[in-house]
């Protein structure tokens, strides 16, 4: 099995295990949360940033997307503490160097995701989680607070400038990825929020980014302790295992609750990292329709950053490239057509008739509207005061509309006027 493959694997076996554990923990009802009734997005216009990437592999063999993006989240790149310093005061710049680079030449914000201890510095250096296959140590914090303090300094000591936003750690309430107390992590957080703000204080912090139903209680405890002193942005990860898009928003709102709870609901709310993985059933002809109805949702339930996970997966179900990590898929493309609408537009409201979604954009004084229907293709009577002249597909096709009835189903498509 080749090295990618493998990676691919281990990160599906983990997830497979975190989706048992909840399954018996708390019932597969509690990822049947219901959709929010009342969406409320943004003011502002919808930046590129919104539009994030995980790339595993691109300082090595993974050609750069053909994809615009704008944020690049460094998880499963070999980056982490254990890789950075394997031995205490040992450092090997060399993989995060060339990321960095890499990023800056093509004018994409890193995010830097802090943690997995060496086992040099591990509070409990045998630890390997549930993952018999896992490095160990990695899911403990550091016995001594002064060695995270060191790394912490040394990376955005070196970065200044280049990386301008840190989260403090991946996933915390699963035990393949954190094996300690939301006390404890608090007290990471507090020490990296510090160390950061000193270097610049500039940089922007992004809490712990828990995912699940599991995570719900975490960060609300985490939350309770105080960690949302120390961070700028709150982060969370939405998957939704094999359900549909719209899954993601009863835990986008739950999110939204608890941070209202504990005063930092004024805090951006990011979604560091989502998509659909194995084991789940998803046609992956439904990539691109999932994908889109995914970030459309998003913004519209006040997630103002997604790092859409993977361009360069094997094991995701929603697949962004070929086997060959270089030829883009339906979904890839269906990203960067959904840039084409969004970036740059305001989203005024969102609303359903009967099952079809309507989602209105503006943009320089000109309304365009998203419509899909997640249950059914339909006959949606597109109202004769929106003036609608072109219908724009996914796939990047148009065609000119004279009025009347078109046809919606579960891929979204935009209607706007005519260009003159």
């Amino acid at each position: 099995m080749s090295p990618k493959v493998a990676a691919s694997m281990r990160f599906i076996h983990d997830h497979f295990l975190v989706g048992l554990l909840l399954m018996s923990s708390l019932g597969i009802a509690v990822w049947a949360v219901a959709e929010s009734d009342a969406l409320r997005p943004a003011a502002e216009p919808i930046p590129a940033t919104f539009f994030g990437m995980h790339i595993h592999r691109a300082p090595v063999s993974t050609p750069w997307p053909s994809v615009p993006f704008k944020a690049w989240r460094l998880w499963d790149t070999h980056t982490t503490w254990a890789q950075l310093e394997p031995r205490k005061g040992d450092w090997d710049w060399r993989m995060l160097d060339r990321t960095v680079d890499l990023a800056q030449s093509h004018g994409v914000e890193v995010l830097y995701t802090m943690g997995r201890s060496p086992r040099w510095a591990s509070a409990r250096p045998n630890d390997r989680g549930r993952n018999p296959n896992a490095e160990p140590g990695g899911m403990a914090e550091p016995r001594d607070l002064e060695d995270w303090r060191n790394y912490v300094r040394k990376v955005a000591t070196r970065y200044k400038g280049r990386i301008k936003a840190y989260e403090v750690w991946n996933e915390p309430n699963l035990p393949n990825f954190y094996s300690g107390t939301p006390e404890a992590m608090v007290s990471l957080a507090r020490e990296a929020y510090t160390v950061l703000k000193q270097v610049d204080p500039t940089i922007t912090v992004v809490s712990p980014s828990a995912v699940g139903p599991t995570g719900l209680p975490w960060l609300e405890e985490y939350l309770k302790l105080g960690g949302g002193k120390y961070a700028d942005v709150i982060g969370y990860h939405f998957y939704v295992r094999g359900q549909d898009p719209e899954a993601m928003l009863g835990f986008i709102d739950q999110v939204h609750e608890i941070t209202r709870k504990y005063g930092v609901a004024d805090k951006p709310l990011w979604n560091t990292e989502a998509g659909w993985l194995q084991p789940y059933r998803i046609d992956p002809q439904d990539g691109p329709a999932f994908m889109a109805r995914a970030y459309i949702l998003n913004w519209a339930d006040g997630v103002s950053r997604f790092y859409w996970y993977a361009w360069d997966n094997q094991g995701a179900r929603v697949r962004m490239t070929e086997d060959d990590e270089a030829t883009s898929t339906p979904t890839a493309r269906a990203y960067a057509e959904l840039q084409r609408w969004m970036v740059g537009a305001r989203m005024d409201s969102v609303k359903k008739d009967d099952a079809t979604w309507i989602c209105q954009l503006s943009r320089d004084g000109m309304n365009s509207w998203i419509l899909w229907n997640p249950d059914h293709n339909t006959r949606f009577d597109v109202p004769r005061a929106w003036g609608v002249g072109t219908v724009r597909r996914l796939s990047g096709d148009s065609a000119s509309f004279s009025g009347g009835k078109i046809e919606v189903g579960t891929t979204p498509i935009l209607v706007e006027k005519s260009a003159h």
